[in-house]
Order: structure tokens, then C-alpha cells, then sequence
């Protein structure tokens, strides 16, 4: 029904809009351009090439290889997968992801960040650990080359106005989930075992200043080189420490928290020459949760102390259910939760460069907080803070169990960083 209080139809009010968009664009020109008729400019607009080349920097060797290796797997989903949407678009462009292996080595990572910076390459996803990072991050800097790690954590790396953004919480929020895990368990007194590197330095100061406001008692942190190979010195301590702290608390009230990465498998195995370091309970973190090889070399070792170790936890959502049954048809495995992060992280990459249209490493940059803030991915919502990196994040609890005769990772609750609560599974 017309409004009695029309004027004019939508047909007139159509012309009259179209009117006003034309003066206004007319006002906007040069006083020699206004009484020229509408033209393309003379200038040719740059178009984003045919072919856009990303790398990426994967641990597929070292200490996280099989974290590198997941990794590597959503990646190439996400090349199929982005390639297929830019058919659909019409476009005849394509992204190729162009992987290379770090050896979990922050020397390495910078060296082959150079040499794809040498070929042209600005855009980058990865490395994995907060000690590439750092180590790349100087360089990433002066020479405007853009580093999004899906799984780099360490809190001081969280600055504002530099080239790196991460799309994963940083470890103030894994610290807390950590702490709130040991003290909901019934813990008060702890002896930590942790990389001397920039992530586990990091995840052990936020870890016991959180554990401290909330009563715990850090009895001390043994801190042992990333690049060390065997662990006897260190268990030793351990084995000492937990001993005097199981008479004098109780052993229901004493625990290790080990911040590591794949040399806890040799570190549960050197462990398992002291009795006592098998009666008490064991908490881990990111770089042990659903750690293949634990399960796969120390899986009785793990199980007897538990190991339970806090891991993102993306969105279930049916974006995320779509992913993870693709991944399982595609590997014969889950997705790990920094590989569900990677491939949304692939995905607002190229959405940033469509928009763009343009691989300029600083136009991505400024656009790129705008374009996560809007997109929900298989991992949840993108949005960043204003350092570059994931605003919140909650975090799963997975323990290693022992069923039918196999060791395997089993999900043993969760943590809510809304509420900043633990809620353990039966």
C-alpha cells in the first residue's frame, strides 16, 4: 500500500538518487575534468597477478614436526579449496602455497624466510613457535614482509604496528587456562620443568602468575636448553624436588607442569627411572596436547601420569565439522587446533588480497584486522586485537588414556575464557 505521505514513486525517487550520486561525483573532479564526459582512466589499475605466492614457514622436521606436518595438511585444503573459489568467481587467478620446512629451528626460519623474500615472496603464514618469530622478526620488520603464525603465543611478542600478526590467543590466556586447570584438579604445589626459549619462558611467567593469585605455590622451575637431546640432570632434580614436596604437602597435592615440546617423550621415558615422578599427576600445554609421537613412544609413561595439556579450541560449528570430516577423509587423521586455525588464517589472507586487489604487503597488513573482524572460520571468529593478534580463545584439556591395548589422546574437559572456568569431562 502507497503511504499517504508519498511523493513520489519509487521510480522517480530511483532518478533522483542517481541524479544526486552524478553531481556529487561531478563535484568531486577537477574544475578541467567536470565538463568531460565519463571515461576509464588512462592509467591501466593494477591487478593482483595470476598466480599469488604465499609461504609459509612449517616445522616438518625438529621438535614440532608433527604439529608442522598437520599443519602442512590444512594448508594444501586450503589451496584446493581457495582455488576452487576463485573459479566459481570467475577469475582465472590462483594461490600457490609455497611450504618450507624450519626444522623448528629459529636460524632456519630466518634463512628461508630470506630466500623466499629473495624471489619476491611479501606474504607470509607461520612459523609455528614464538622462538622463529622472534628470531624473524627484525628482518620481517625493515623489510615489510608480513608474518601471520597461526600458533605463536608468547605474550611479549604481542606489540602493536609491527609486521607480525598472529591468529591464535597469545599466552596470557593460555597461562590462565593452565593455572585454573592445576588448582581446579586440586593441586597447590607445583615444580615446573620448561624450554628455556621464548615461548616457555613466556608460558611459565604468565602460567605462575596466574597459579600464584589464585594460592599455588611454585616450588621452582627447572629450565633446560631447547637444542639439549637427553634430560638426566634435569630429571634428577625433578625426581628430588617432587620427593621432599610429597612429604611435606602430600602427593594429591603436588604435580609436575611441564612446558615442552616432543622432547617430553624422552623427558616421560628418563621419568620413568623415578617412582616418584610416576605417582604424581602431570599437566602439559599446547606443545604437548595430541602430540603424536607421545602416545606413539611414551604412551605408558603418559598414561600412568596423564599429562593433561591445554590445546585451542576451535568453534564447533558446522564450518569446523565440514573441515575436520574433509581433513579425516583426506589425511586418515584429525586436524590438529593450530591446522584449523592455519587454514581460516589462509583464507582471510586471500580475501584481504581480493579486496585489495593487491599482493602489497602493507595494504594487506591495514586491512587485514577489518577482514578477520568479519569473518567466522572453521576455527570461530577471527577477530584481533589491537596488537595483530586472536582477541580470546578457550582452550580443550586432553589427557592420554589407555583402551583397548592403545594409547591415544582423549578429550578430559575444557577451559571457558569468558568465565574462566574448567569444566572436567567423567
Amino acid at each position: 500500500m502507497k503511504s499517504k505521505h508519498s511523493k513520489y514513486n519509487f521510480k522517480q525517487i530511483f532518478l533522483i538518487l542517481t541524479f544526486l550520486v552524478l553531481i556529487l561525483l561531478a563535484g568531486c573532479a577537477k574544475p578541467e575534468e567536470k565538463v568531460k564526459p565519463v571515461a576509464a582512466p588512462a592509467a591501466e589499475v593494477k591487478k593482483i597477478p595470476k598466480e599469488i605466492t604465499i609461504g609459509v614457514l612449517l616445522p616438518l622436521t625438529g621438535d614440532l614436526a608433527a604439529y608442522g606436518k598437520n599443519v602442512r595438511e590444512a594448508i594444501l585444503i586450503a589451496e584446493e579449496d581457495i582455488n576452487d573459489f576463485l573459479t566459481k568467481l570467475g577469475l582465472d587467478t590462483r594461490v600457490k602455497f609455497l611450504i618450507e620446512d624450519t626444522e623448528t629451528k629459529p636460524t632456519t626460519a630466518l634463512t628461508k624466510l630470506q630466500a623466499l623474500a629473495a624471489k619476491g615472496v611479501k606474504i607470509y603464514i607461520g612459523p609455528m613457535t614464538s622462538a622463529e618469530v622472534r628470531n624473524i622478526k627484525t628482518y620481517a620488520d625493515v623489510n615489510k614482509l608480513l608474518i601471520i603464525s597461526p600458533s605463536s603465543t608468547a605474550a611479549d611478542l604481542a606489540l602493536k604496528g609491527d609486521f607480525i600478526y598472529r591468529t591464535v590467543p597469545d599466552d596470557t590466556f593460555q597461562g590462565k587456562a593452565i593455572a585454573k586447570m592445576v588448582t581446579d584438579y586440586g593441586i597447590k604445589n607445583v615444580v615446573v620443568i620448561h624450554r628455556g626459549d621464548a615461548w616457555g619462558d613466556g608460558l611459565y611467567r604468565e602460567f605462575s602468575k596466574r597459579f600464584k593469585e589464585l594460592g599455588g605455590n611454585v616450588i621452582e622451575a627447572i629450565r633446560y636448553s631447547p637444542e639439549a637431546k637427553e634430560f638426566s640432570a634435569e630429571v634428577k632434580k625433578l625426581a628430588d624436588l617432587i620427593s621432599d614436596a610429597v612429604k611435606k604437602y602430600g602427593e594429591d597435592k603436588v604435580a609436575v607442569v611441564a612446558i615442552s615440546f616432543g622432547e617430553i617423550v624422552t623427558i616421560l621415558k628418563q621419568a620413568s627411572g623415578y617412582d616418584i615422578l610416576m605417582e604424581v599427576v602431570w599437566f602439559g600445554s599446547d606443545g604437548t596436547a595430541k602430540l603424536d609421537d607421545v602416545v606413539k613412544e611414551a604412551g605408558k609413561e603418559a598414561s600412568e601420569v596423564k599429562l593433561y595439556s591445554t590445546l585451542f579450541a576451535p568453534t564447533e560449528s558446522l564450518k569446523y565439522k565440514e573441515f575436520y570430516n574433509k581433513f579425516k577423509e583426506k589425511t586418515k587423521s584429525e586436524p590438529h587446533g593450530y591446522s584449523v586455525i592455519a587454514y581460516d588464517t589462509a583464507w582471510i589472507v586471500v580475501y584481504s588480497i581480493l579486496l585489495t586487489q593487491s599482493t602489497d604487503s602493507e595494504k594487506i597488513a591495514k586491512i587485514l584486522p577489518e577482514v578477520a573482524k568479519s569473518f567466522f572460520g572453521a576455527s570461530g571468529w577471527m577477530l584481533l586485537n589491537e596488537a595483530g593478534d586472536r582477541a580470546a580463545g578457550d582452550y580443550d584439556i586432553w589427557m592420554v588414556v589407555e583402551e583397548e591395548g592403545k594409547y591415544i589422546w582423549k578429550k578430559a574437559g575444557y577451559y571457558s575464557s569468558t568465565t574462566d572456568s574448567v569444566t572436567f569431562l567423567s
